[in-house]
């Protein structure tokens, strides 16, 4: 059987073999520590789980407009007015199902065959994908701490080309957790603009920042595309639910595309995400981003005397992205072995990065204090035998 080409260009995502291989030591009976998948260890907050049980409880399960439930839009809206000062119709946002159905919508409204889309590398490996299976070709442009692990305006002029649609960042990134500050964003977005392309902007990891003020690109820019999720910072991941913010030439298109891609996003989950900007959530939400911001100093301690700790500690998110070229050229063996040596389970750089990811490993702080000081212990002890 011949499949669509396109789907040749999705790799498999090693991350879930890893998970594979940890469940299975831990049916066996070992104590494995979990740090490979990037899903918050807390539970969903209460105030959202009792929305979403009232909603059922109430009948709140039919169809919703395609592009969300218009109370959500508009308390999305007050999000950007009251945390980053940013004015956003409610009109321009689009609800959809996790930030995986953002991001399918915006590059099929974007990309033609043929088209080139410069992303850093490197960068979540979806992104790469949904491009490809649109029908782009994906300049990943290496980043490093030169560049403080983000795209600037001076890489992306650098390697625009004539058929170069489009510029996609992450602030904060995954894996690595930098940020970009409001000067180097507005370089990118001017950049772009005066190069007659788009930006699309990945804010799925925003709030969760540690050392410096969360940004959106909404309060530098109308034109921008913009995607964010309930999943991280709000603890939503298996509610599966998103959001788009785009110009507002574009809303008739991607709510077209939503109508017949999806039809709309989860009704309950909808109703329960109407908790997540309530003052009470938002308290609970800042505790954890507080005990995040304790795990990632734990981390950056723990590895220091290892020669492990990051040329420029992440900024946001809940990664490290680790350069274990000291200890190891093959980043899957790696993972591989700490996790049959030490039952500690981290992630191959090779799935985020196409240059150098063989050197590289990722580290979710998704596990309490207790355990990411054993890990560290662990740790310790399987590369003094490399």
């Amino acid at each position: 059987m011949a499949w669509n080409s396109r789907v040749n260009r999705v790799a498999p995502f090693r991350v879930m073999h890893l998970l594979e291989m940890a469940q299975a030591r831990e049916a066996e009976g070992h104590d494995v520590i979990h740090l490979e998948v990037g899903e918050p260890d807390f539970a969903t907050p209460a105030p959202i789980v009792a929305a979403g049980q009232q909603a059922l409880a109430t009948g709140k399960t039919r169809y919703t407009p395609a592009a969300g439930l218009p109370a959500l839009r508009e308390a999305i809206a007050g999000h950007y007015a009251e945390h980053f000062n940013a004015s956003v119709d409610p009109a321009r946002i689009l609800v959809t199902p996790g930030a995986s159905g953002a991001l399918l919508l915006a590059s099929q409204l974007l990309i033609e065959a043929g088209d080139r889309v410069i992303m850093a590398d490197p960068n979540y490996p979806c992104n790469r994908h949904f491009m490809a299976l649109a029908g782009a070709e994906v300049d990943a442009i290496p980043v490093s701490r030169q560049s403080g692990w983000q795209l600037n305006a001076s890489l992306i002029d650098q390697h625009w080309q004539a058929n170069t649609r489009l510029a996609m960042l992450a602030s904060p990134s995954n894996p690595t957790g930098h940020t970009l500050d409001g000067d180097a964003l507005s370089g990118v977005l001017s950049t772009v603009a005066a190069q007659g392309g788009e930006v699309l902007v990945d804010e799925i990891y925003q709030g969760l920042n540690y050392d410096d003020a969360p940004l959106s690109a909404t309060s530098l820019s109308n034109d921008a595309f913009v995607v964010n999720s309930f999943s991280k910072y709000f603890g939503m991941t298996g509610w599966r639910l998103g959001w788009l913010v785009a110009p507002e030439h574009a809303v008739e298109p991607l709510t077209r595309l939503a109508q017949n891609v999806f039809l709309a996003a989860s009704t309950p989950s909808q109703h329960a995400a109407l908790a997540a900007f309530t003052p009470e959530c938002r308290d609970i939400l800042e505790t954890r981003r507080a005990t995040l911001k304790q795990r990632r100093q734990v981390l950056l301690d723990g590895l220091a005397e290892l020669g492990l700790v990051p040329d420029l500690p992440p900024q946001g998110a809940f990664y490290l992205w680790l350069d274990i070229s000291r200890y190891s050229r093959d980043s899957q063996v790696f993972c591989e072995r700490l996790l049959g040596e030490e039952n500690v389970a981290i992630t191959p750089g090779i799935d985020f990065a196409v240059q150098g990811g063989e050197h590289h490993v990722r580290i979710a702080f998704t596990n309490d204090v207790e355990r990411l000081e054993e890990a560290v212990v662990r740790i310790t002890r399987f590369v003094s035998r490399l």
